[in-house]
């Protein structure tokens, strides 16, 4: 597969504060799964998938986690951006700007957790589907305290992103995305438009009629507490074994 044309991208600017308040006082995206951090397995999980640099952004308030990201010896370049946004949507429309000339990109969040086979697998079929504007990582195991279900036909063309399940929802969004130029277009306008969350910029994709569908993903877990640490390395661990 193909990648040189394609840049990922993580936004880890977010607070972690349900983890402080539990008692991790580092940035999330350095909680370690296995002894590696967050950030550093996502990082790796890409430099696998060819990537040729990987564009993330931190807020101002993190300079343990920008110290990381700039001593740590990785296997290509890391394009820092250090930036106090209002929301991820903020932070994804922020790289966008930045970087005008992508054609492509996959994006994910720094907390969430999947197994990389099945990432390959994700990265693949986006290549495969040249007229979708946006991929989008689902799943049906529920893990997030708030998650955005979505709805998808029987093709998995997506139809709807939820805040409540109906009797049709088979999956949430595991945060991962890939995204061509017109859905990275519509970022920006969203932001301008006032959306302040990616949940509202995934149907602002939707109501400019452009094509979205879904990949799915067996299993993401997403880390918001120290509680769910456990649940990712065992996660994990079930694929090494």
């Amino acid at each position: 597969m193909q990648l040189k044309e394609m840049e990922f991208a993580i936004i880890a600017a977010g607070e972690g504060s349900r983890l402080r308040k539990e008692g991790f006082n580092l940035p999330k995206p350095l909680l370690p799964l296995h002894g590696v951090p967050l950030i550093e397995r996502l990082i790796r999980v890409f430099v696998k998938e060819g990537a040729q640099r990987v564009h993330v952004i931190i807020n101002k308030q993190s300079p343990e986690l920008k110290l990381f990201l700039e001593k740590t010896t990785f296997e290509l370049p890391i394009v820092l951006i250090e930036e106090d946004t209002a929301s991820s949507l903020h932070s994804f429309a922020l790289l966008v700007k930045n970087n005008p000339d992508w054609s492509s990109c996959c994006l994910t969040t720094t907390d969430t957790v999947f197994r990389p086979h099945e990432f390959h697998a994700y990265l693949e079929a986006f290549q495969q589907h040249q007229h979708a504007d946006a991929f989008m990582a689902v799943t049906p195991f529920v893990d997030d305290e708030s998650p955005l279900y979505v709805n998808t036909n029987s093709q998995l063309r997506v139809e709807a992103f939820l805040d409540t399940a109906t009797a049709e929802t088979k999956y949430v969004s595991g945060g991962i995305y890939c995204f061509r130029k017109a859905a990275m277009d519509c970022a920006l306008s969203s932001v301008e438009a006032g959306n302040s969350r990616m949940r509202n910029f995934q149907r602002a994709l939707l109501k400019n009629d452009l094509q979205v569908e879904a990949f799915v993903f067996d299993k993401v877990v997403d880390i918001d507490h120290l509680k769910d640490r456990v649940v990712a390395e065992q996660f994990l661990s079930e694929e090494v074994s």
